[in-house]
């Protein structure tokens, strides 16, 4: 298995919206992804700092469903008047799964 960790900075007083919005929105495009495999969205609200962390089943789906990607391009569009920045992303390989 594979993952994507995408750090983000929200504004603090936009996070429940952000929050929202990758619940009802960017979580059910992301299932419609041949590969995806669950996801987790971590937040903490008083900096507005998130993790998003969505898996793949393997290199290849996390690949098609990468940045380049007109999917993880409409998803992210989605976030451009909450981010305070340009969001890091980083692939993993899922070593240890518990």
């Amino acid at each position: 298995m594979h993952a994507r960790v995408t750090m983000t900075n929200v504004q603090p007083d936009k996070v429940d919206e952000a929050i929202s919005l990758w619940r009802d929105s960017v979580l059910p495009a992301a299932r419609q992804q041949k590969g995806f495999n669950g996801g987790y969205l971590l937040t903490d609200r008083s900096t507005g700092k998130g993790i998003a962390i969505g898996f793949w089943e393997t290199e290849a789906d996390l690949k098609a469903s990468g940045e380049a990607s007109p999917y993880f391009r409409e998803q992210m569009a989605k976030f451009a008047g909450l981010l305070t920045g340009a969001p890091v992303i980083e692939n993993y390989e899922v070593s240890v799964q518990a």
